[in-house]
């Protein structure tokens, strides 16, 4: 068979655009592709709801490609270890409540399983701002969509104009930067649902209590988005947990299950 270089360039440009077009619109956006993220997306696609997930950078994973401090192995505790059962992961008991994983295969495992799931991944995609709609009144606003563009234009600081995608429910699980929900705090006018009002910041690294509490404050920060992970913690003012990564699969988990059970009730409503 004779290749030609044209026929290679339409079919990745064409199967791209199918992709990006049929997303435009979709149940849940999550914004940033690391575990929690990853798990989020393969239990929302596991339901049938339609997701996309947007990486600023060219590799999906966030922090559990390195491990711990770049030693490639991550730890679990009895909990988080049921989730990569689930998944197909391989465990390996240390201590009594502790398992150790391989990194990579960790990761490049959530990574295939929420594709497999019917998640659609966007990455080198970066996520610059919100679209916010006012609901009851002057002082109430609930997020509707993404504004998206491409990280080479966010990284070389080009005034290129964005796009957008319109999702029901969105999930922050950018990490510690807690990026989106510094967007909303900073642009939208009104208060975050947390104590202060804005996003609160990460703690110092205490990892017995991180880990309940990631999962405590995996919940909705702000009408129409969810927070997972270390960003849930760096939004409702707890602390960090280091590479112990079982609070941030279940945290990826609970924001599916929450998220999920919002969909079917609007779905019973209507």
């Amino acid at each position: 068979m004779k290749l030609d270089e044209q026929v290679i360039t339409r079919a990745i440009i064409e199967r791209f655009t199918e992709k990006w077009i049929d997303h435009l619109d979709v149940d849940v956006a999550i914004v940033g592709g690391g575990p929690s993220g990853l798990v989020a997306a393969y239990y929302l696609a596991k339901k049938a709801k339609k997701v996309a997930l947007f990486e600023r950078k060219l590799s999906i994973g966030g922090g559990m490609w390195g491990g711990g401090m770049m030693f490639n192995e991550i730890v679990v505790q009895d909990e988080g270890k049921k989730v990569l059962d689930e998944l197909g992961i391989s465990t390996h008991p240390f201590q009594t409540g502790y398992y150790t994983a391989d990194a990579v295969e960790a990761t490049t495992t959530l990574a295939s399983r929420a594709c497999q799931a019917g998640a659609r991944v966007f990455n080198l995609m970066c996520v610059e701002d919100v679209i916010i709609r006012q609901t009851d009144g002057p002082e109430s606003a609930r997020v509707v969509g993404l504004v998206i563009n491409w990280t080479a234009v966010e990284t070389a600081h080009l005034h290129v104009d964005p796009l957008t995608v319109h999702a029901r429910y969105i999930i922050d699980v950018t990490g510690h930067a807690t990026e989106l929900m510094h967007i909303i705090e900073r642009k939208s006018g009104s208060r975050l649902l947390t104590k202060t009002g804005k996003v609160m910041g990460e703690r110092s690294l205490w990892a017995e209590v991180a880990e309940h509490t990631t999962l405590e404050n995996t919940r909705e920060a702000f009408p129409g988005v969810y927070v997972a992970g270390m960003a849930a913690n760096a939004t409702f003012g707890s602390y960090r947990m280091g590479p112990i990564f079982g609070g941030m699969l279940l945290s990826g988990k609970k924001a599916a299950e929450l998220i999920i059970q919002r969909l079917e009730d609007i779905k019973k409503s209507a």
